[in-house]
């Protein structure tokens, strides 16, 4: 069984689309305890609505490549708009920050947000 932590963020219905995220994600992994939800003003692209980040702990019988896959097809299945610039509103963003104990994202090391998320949870 692998385990990570993924961060999630959210500025289109968030508290609506993390719930429903969530629940998607745990039928069929399982979903352990999540950290507190932040809000915090947008990267890059300013002119939107804040968003709701934090990270949750998944266990998965997945290896990290088709769980990565997974998760884009989750994104996908909550309205996630790919043709948007990077930096632009999202219904659902999923990140693998921690893989195995092993810290797989740049932004743990960059954004307080997603380290202070995920430092919950470790």
């Amino acid at each position: 069984m692998n385990e990570c932590i993924l961060g999630i963020g959210s500025n289109i219905n968030a508290d609506e689309n993390i719930r429903r995220m969530l629940c998607l994600l745990a039928k069929d992994h399982w979903v352990g305890k999540h950290s507190s939800w932040l809000k915090t003003a947008p990267i890059g692209i300013t002119d939107q609505d804040d968003f709701v980040n934090g990270a949750v702990h998944v266990k998965t019988n997945h290896g990290i490549e088709e769980f990565t896959k997974y998760l884009k097809q989750l994104e996908d299945k909550l309205g996630r708009d790919r043709t948007l610039p990077k930096f632009g509103p999202r219904t659902i963003d999923l990140d693998i920050v921690v893989w195995n104990g092993e810290i797989k994202d740049q932004d743990y090391h960059t954004r307080d947000f997603v380290k202070d998320s995920v430092d919950q949870l470790l």
